[in-house]
């Protein structure tokens, strides 16, 4: 296949759902506060779908509710402590991310990453897995004052590497991704291995293009 995006010069990952399988351990906090209220447990894959949504997903599997009920706030304080005890147990790269950023490396390729994931929870992550020590820019959801879907944070991890974000690609595993990538000017990969969930309809996202394992993106573009 021959390469479908050229003149890049960086390349952006968001990190839940597409660098990281991290839905094990933010399942297991949600049933951590499901077993302290006595309730039964659920399985993972109630929670796999949602686990690109952090807190606001794993509260609406757990417990049925949304930010605007009464006891959100609360429960997403508890489920947040217990998440950062946790946050390490079982929390892995996908298959192949470990190759495809090598070979982003290798290349000379500058990469980085783009999560909503607040800093306080992603820190530790990233230095817990020594991926990311080649990282060019690490952007958390509270580094720039919006979040994803607003450009802010792959606007700011554009200029962390000096790259006009006409020339980066954004990967994700999200609609707010693709999003978020548009309305910055670059271009847009979905991951579909990620946690998009049985009811995602891709052709609406608006992606240029759609992997189904990490080292796909390597056919996808064009290494120095």
């Amino acid at each position: 296949m021959a390469p479908r995006f050229s003149g890049l010069q960086a390349v952006l990952f968001d990190l839940d759902g597409t660098l990281i399988d991290s839905a094990p351990d933010l399942g297991g906090a949600a049933e951590s506060l499901r077993r302290a209220r006595g309730l039964p447990p659920l399985p993972l894959e109630d929670y796999r779908a949602h686990a690109g949504s952090g807190a606001r997903g794993m509260l609406r599997v757990a417990f049925g509710i949304t930010p605007d009920h009464h006891e959100f706030a609360e429960l997403r304080s508890a489920f947040l402590d217990a998440y950062e005890v946790r946050m390490l147990e079982l929390t892995r790269p996908f298959e192949g991310v470990s190759a495809l950023l090598d070979t982003l490396n290798r290349a000379g390729m500058p990469w980085g990453v783009v999560t909503n994931k607040m800093e306080r929870l992603t820190h530790p992550i990233v230095q817990a897995l020594r991926l990311f020590d080649s990282a060019g820019a690490l952007v958390c959801g509270d580094t720039t004052p919006h979040p994803k879907p607003h450009p802010a944070p792959l606007l700011e991890a554009a200029q962390r590497l000096g790259v006009e974000p006409a020339h980066c690609l954004y990967v994700g595993d999200d609609l707010r991704d693709i999003v978020a990538g548009r309305a910055a000017g670059m271009s847009t990969v979905a991951a579909c291995y990620g946690y998009l969930g049985a009811d995602a309809d891709l052709t609406s996202w608006g992606a240029n293009a759609h992997i189904e394992q990490p080292l796909d993106l390597l056919k996808l573009i064009h290494l120095p």
